[in-house]
């Protein structure tokens, strides 16, 4: 589908962002913009991104499952930004962009010329988006950003796991994804900033900060109160929340349950024990005895008898789901959390959908994630290169296409 053709009451169309970026963070915030109208051209090497070709969970695609999930409303240029009339074809684009997007390692965008710079010497208007793993410059501006590294860096994974086991991973690219988020925020307030004054600017993101911004309440606990994170013995859900705050077993799952009134959790259980405990105190002072306690009495039900039970007395449970029953759970098809499409090399494709409901411009899915350079000849025919000079481009490696 040409972008002509894309929907016009969407809040970004008109817009047009290019998307330098790799991995997870960068072309999910830039697949954001996509997703509510934005033009985004893929610019990837002539051989194409990286990530195409992982084998990252299994699958016998052509095109990885990742890459698919984070690169749909996307078109593809493929070009040699190494070679000079590389750089120069980025730059003729740079002219009518809008948003400019890349996570390079330090020093690199200058050495392609691509630097914010050299772009907003080109198009002063433009917003220019830098993410990097822990910030331009600074003593560790050169290591490696990878989510797992910041989640260790940032003092995450001591709020998990047990008191004598080590430190504990989340289960989730966390730190990549909020990141994405920042970068799609800080591109949205910077055109904000340009509707009202004229200006572009460079917005600047950091794998580092926003690992801590989405620690705010459990790093606030920590410099304002003084209160290290202490695990426990027993698989406690959060290190400053009171017990219990976790998932326990029952005869046939696991049901998660948060802080609940211990005289409530008595009454259910006819545990004499909680009826002793004060509800200020005990749930901070012997967390692994009430979630021994919880432990013992769950094993006794089934776990739909157990949720119904305690959602009867107001207690705050409901069921750990694997991604089987996650994507049949009521809720999450009643709220159409998923979106599903044909892709022309993929087939049927099911992924997660844009979060935000926006009641006059909703978000659509006008393409799947696009090929290495399917829209090369498209995109620079648009902007204004000769049939016979793409031809040329493309024969001498510069550009890509299929």
């Amino acid at each position: 589908m040409s972008q002509e053709k894309r929907n016009k009451a969407q809040i970004l169309s008109g817009y047009r962002v290019l998307d330098c970026t790799v991995a997870m963070s960068g072309p999910f915030a830039a697949q954001r913009m996509g997703d509510i109208g934005a033009d985004v051209i893929k610019i990837e090497p002539v051989e194409g991104e990286w990530q195409r070709r992982m084998p990252a969970g299994g699958g016998n695609r052509k095109i990885n499952a990742s890459f698919l999930s984070l690169n749909r409303n996307k078109r593809s240029l493929a070009i040699n930004l190494k070679a000079p009339e590389g750089q120069a074809a980025l730059h003729k684009l740079v002219k009518d962009a809008d948003v400019f997007m890349q996570n390079y390692r330090p020093h690199v965008a200058k050495k392609l010329g691509v630097d914010y710079d050299t772009l907003k010497a080109i198009n002063p208007r433009l917003i220019y988006v830098s993410i990097s793993g822990y910030g331009a410059e600074g003593p560790y501006s050169a290591r490696p950003g990878q989510d797992l590294l910041l989640q260790a860096l940032s003092g995450a994974m001591y709020s998990t796991g047990q008191a004598d086991g080590p430190p504990q991973p989340i289960g989730q690219y966390v730190v990549d994804a909020t990141t994405a988020y920042a970068a799609f925020e800080g591109a949205l307030a910077a055109l904000l900033h340009r509707e009202r004054t004229g200006e572009g600017q460079l917005v600047e993101v950091n794998m580092l900060d926003a690992a801590i911004s989405f620690q705010m309440q459990e790093l606030s606990v920590f410099t304002i109160d003084g209160k290290p994170q202490k695990r426990t013995q027993e698989p406690h859900g959060h290190v400053y929340i009171r017990a219990p705050y976790g998932v326990f077993a029952t005869q046939d799952g696991y049901v998660a349950l948060a802080f609940p009134q211990l005289a409530k959790l008595g009454e259910l259980f006819d545990e004499p024990a909680f009826l002793a405990m004060n509800d200020d105190v005990d749930p901070f002072e012997q967390r692994d005895l009430i979630h021994q306690l919880v432990a013992k009495h769950s094993a006794k039900w089934k776990q739909v008898d157990l949720i119904e039970a305690m959602l009867a007395l107001g207690l705050w449970a409901g069921p750990v789901n694997d991604f089987a029953k996650t994507v049949e759970d009521p809720q999450v098809k009643f709220n159409g959390s998923f979106v599903e499409y044909e892709h022309h090399s993929e087939g049927h494709l099911k992924t997660p959908g844009f979060p935000i409901r926006f009641s006059k411009t909703p978000s659509t899915v006008e393409r799947g994630a696009p090929l290495v350079g399917e829209h090369s000849r498209e995109v620079l025919g648009a902007a204004g290169f000769e049939a016979e000079e793409i031809d040329r481009l493309i024969s001498e490696g510069v550009i890509g296409a299929p």
